[in-house]
């Protein structure tokens, strides 16, 4: 394993200036199971743009994780066409997923997904192997506030130590994309709003565009936009004008 400054020197970037990232268009997604079809996602259209912080909103069964798995490039669309920058991920082979998924995706998930044999340092070092600009371990622990837990294995962790290691993780590769699947949902509410801010922070300072899903509504008031999804569909796009500092939100 290489060391924690082996690769990529440079320091935290700067926000780069705004322009749509990603692009959703008609994008329909079906499981099948013998007869029966599941329409997962009917006819998606929306956009990201660069450097915010953009909440999905929606119950379960929605199709919220259904979106983020096709825009991390873990499954394909039954239809329609998914543009990041330029390049259509619905006509990416496996190892061009594959490619995008190591350099320019994170993922947070609610189940943090920690191997539990590495420890927090390791666990991050482990992460910046797969990406080709990754930033320092030791910056990206201290911005989480682990630096002095570092050498713990996730064992040794609480459940909101392992999380700030899952996102410092996925920080750490220095991706375009931060994907937040349900980060909040194993922990406990004040346990909740600090993991909640810890994502805002990544967003403004490192410069990362995020899209968090959630299916509790008072935690769509921090962020820059709102999409909300209905039954697989887009029920409405909206911009918060003045985001809610996570702090303060109750739920």
């Amino acid at each position: 394993m290489k060391g924690s400054n082996a690769k990529g020197g440079a320091g935290i970037p700067s926000r780069s200036v705004a322009g749509t990232v990603v692009r959703f268009r008609d994008v329909k997604k079906e499981y099948r199971t013998g007869e029966v079809v599941v329409h997962a996602l009917r006819g998606v259209s929306f956009e990201v743009v660069e450097g915010e912080l953009l909440v999905i909103l929606g119950p379960s069964g929605s199709g919220k994780s259904t979106l983020l798995n096709l825009l991390g490039g873990l499954d394909r669309p039954t239809s329609g066409s998914i543009v990041f920058k330029n390049a259509d991920l619905t006509k990416f082979n496996e190892a061009e997923l594959t490619r995008y998924r190591r350099s320019s995706v994170g993922f947070i998930f609610q189940s943090y997904n920690l191997l539990p044999d590495l420890t927090a340092r390791e666990n991050v070092d482990l992460a910046r192997e797969l990406a080709d600009h990754p930033l320092p371990t030791e910056e990206v622990l201290r911005k989480v506030g682990l630096e002095e837990r570092a050498d713990h294995f996730p064992s040794q962790l609480s459940g909101g130590e392992q999380q700030r290691v899952a996102i410092a993780r996925a920080v750490a590769k220095n991706p375009e994309l931060l994907l937040c699947d349900e980060p909040t949902g194993a922990l406990d509410h004040e346990t909740g709003k600090q993991v909640l801010k810890l994502l805002r922070e990544v967003n403004r300072e490192f410069g990362r565009t995020v899209l968090l899903i959630t299916h509790n509504s008072p935690v769509a008031a921090m962020g820059d936009r709102v999409l909300r999804l209905r039954s697989g569909q887009v029920a409405s796009v909206y911009r918060n004008e003045n985001p809610v500092d996570p702090e303060r939100i109750e739920w």
